[in-house]
């Protein structure tokens, strides 16, 4: 639902801000005192082409905004989803238009840059326009064809058709590409099956070129390594380190014992500095000896196979020398191997799986026939009942010598597709005997948008989600008394399921609205700007007044006024 429009200087609108709510409202006033602008504005924000002619005179650039309240399963939720825009479903959704003097425009949606395109798109899920040359929707038979399905109820089984036309094409696919790939394994059998042969030969194994790189840079640097260790073992072989350190542990013995025998203390200095460097020389011979085992150790670590690192480097040229064969990366030899003995399988295996194949495209292929025939019925059971509904809604709006008919033709099967089996378009004759004929050819523009409000009304109540904003300009050009008191029933009945804005020049359309706008201009030859006031009570009474006096407003005019509204 449209909740806010605002507008800055747009043509001979300065500043305005519209609250709008649900159910009907008219938009009155004079010829020419601007009542397009506002339509245009509200094109502008959702949109619409846009041209530096919409900025007002001696303004750098116009601004249009409209305020949507959409629930929050409504389709633009998903669609801003998809497009990256930022948004909380419970909150207002916010298009916004700029068009300078230049003729540039941006857009935006919640405050965040976006193309044109997007603004457009979401204008097309939010609003309906239906006018004297703007029934583009009604216009364009592809529209015809989910109105249809709309009116008939028939959403789950074009649903159904749609799921079974997708699974049809996916096992169509399917099929092919089994043929398709026998066709090629049948011409490549014997160089695939030497291909297999040399990797179950080379048996490749997954990350096994790291793990050999690896172990090829390490042996390598292994038998340096060895030479180095050699060298330390040397240092400490034999027992002349470990002999001299026991030697000089001996003589501090001696060293000891004799100063005892001269008369010196455990206590004295002498004595204590002797077994001190007894015990320094005693550590660094257990020290000596583990050092002398860490080395031995890690000689032990290092020793490999004579032949280990030609070995390695063997496997991993060879591995990689199939890789190159076979132009795959060495990690992928594992799959390739995998993927050339399903092929082989296949081959061998071909016709079972063709066959397999080729019944559950036929089994897909008979499901959805069945589907989309079903639907076909539903559609051509509803193509009657709609054209007769619409056809009793056609004498009130003065379209009495007018027909509809929903055509509904049936397509070849080269022309199926996820929406069924049958184009449908919505055909009119304008006169008894005249031949029927698309819309657009046929009904002109004053007639089109009284077809377009028949039809809503004979689809009202069969909604499925929110309905959008429906906007009908002058759909009573033309018309009067009876008539336009037809189309103003009709405005009400569908404002009771959502929204709609009609512009009117009709007191009895204006006089059934639950919001009235008045558009006016006013101001000199220098300065002329456009007004919109919102009428209650007398004023509106004022206005249908004047809409059915014209200048001048009479007492009988002002109690006609009073009876409109109130019937």
């Amino acid at each position: 639902m449209l909740i806010g429009l605002g507008i800055r200087d747009v043509v001979l609108i300065e500043t305005l801000d519209l609250s709008i709510g649900p159910g009907l409202t008219a938009l009155t006033g004079e010829t020419g005192a601007g009542k397009s602008i506002i339509l245009d504005a509200l094109g502008l924000a959702t949109g619409m082409r846009a041209d530096a002619g919409l900025v007002r005179r001696g303004r750098s650039q116009a601004v249009a905004t409209a305020v949507f309240a959409p629930p929050p399963g409504h389709d633009v939720w998903a669609y801003l989803e998809d497009k990256g825009v930022a948004f909380e479903r419970d909150e207002d959704l916010v298009l916004r238009r700029q068009v300078g003097a230049d003729g540039r425009s941006r857009a935006f949606v919640n405050d965040q840059a976006v193309s044109v395109s997007v603004l457009r798109e979401l204008g097309e899920m939010l609003i309906e326009v239906h006018g004297q040359h703007e029934t583009v929707g009604l216009l364009d038979a592809r529209t015809h064809r989910p109105l249809l399905d709309l009116y008939a109820g028939a959403a789950p089984a074009a649903e159904a058709v749609a799921t079974a036309w997708t699974d049809w094409r996916q096992a169509r696919e399917a099929a092919e590409a089994l043929r398709q790939e026998a066709r090629t394994a049948l011409a490549e059998r014997e160089e695939l099956t030497l291909r297999l042969a040399e990797l179950d030969r080379l048996d490749p194994k997954a990350g096994e070129e790291t793990a050999l790189a690896e172990e090829r840079a390490l042996l390598g640097a292994a038998e340096k390594a060895l030479a180095d260790i050699a060298a330390a073992q040397e240092a400490f072989s034999g027992d002349a380190l470990n002999g001299k350190l026991a030697q000089a542990f001996r003589a501090l013995e001696r060293a000891r014992e004799r100063a005892l025998q001269a008369g010196a203390g455990e206590q004295s200095a002498p004595v204590r500095l002797i077994v001190l460097a007894a015990e320094a020389v005693d550590r660094a011979l257990v020290e000596a000896q583990e050092a002398s085992a860490a080395i031995d150790t890690a000689a032990a670590a290092l020793e490999f196979e004579p032949d280990r690192l030609e070995k390695a480097e063997e496997r991993l040229f060879a591995l990689r020398a199939l890789a190159r064969k076979l132009n795959v990366a060495v990690e992928l030899l594992p799959d390739e191997r995998a993927r050339i003995a399903r092929v082989l399988h296949a081959i061998e295996d071909g016709e079972e799986a063709q066959a397999r194949a080729d019944a559950r495209a036929a089994a897909a292929r008979a499901a959805y026939f069945d589907a989309a025939r079903a639907l076909s019925v539903l559609r051509q059971a509803a193509a009657e009942r709609i054209a007769e509904a619409v056809n009793s809604e056609l004498p009130p709006l003065k379209l009495d010598r007018a027909r509809l008919r929903v055509a509904v033709e049936p397509l070849g099967e080269d022309r199926a597709g996820p929406s069924g089996l049958d184009r449908v378009e919505f055909e009119v004759s304008t006169n008894p005997g005249a031949p029927f004929g698309g819309l657009g050819a046929i009904a002109s523009g004053g007639e089109l948008a009284r077809f377009a409000l028949a039809l809503k009304a004979a689809l009202a109540g069969r909604g499925s989600g929110p309905a959008p904003l429906m906007i009908f300009d002058e759909v009573d050009q033309g018309v009067g008394g009876a008539v336009a008191d037809a189309v103003g029933q009709r405005l009400k009945r569908l404002a009771r399921e959502g929204q709609v804005l009609v512009v009117t020049h009709s007191p009895q359309v204006a006089a059934r609205a639950e919001a009235h706008w008045r558009v006016s201009k006013a101001g000199g030859a220098d300065h002329v700007r456009t007004a919109v006031e919102v009428l209650t009570d007398k004023p509106r009474e004022e206005e249908i007044a004047r809409m059915l006096a014209g200048a001048e407003i009479t007492e009988a005019a002002r109690a006609a006024a009073r009876a409109l509204m109130h019937a």
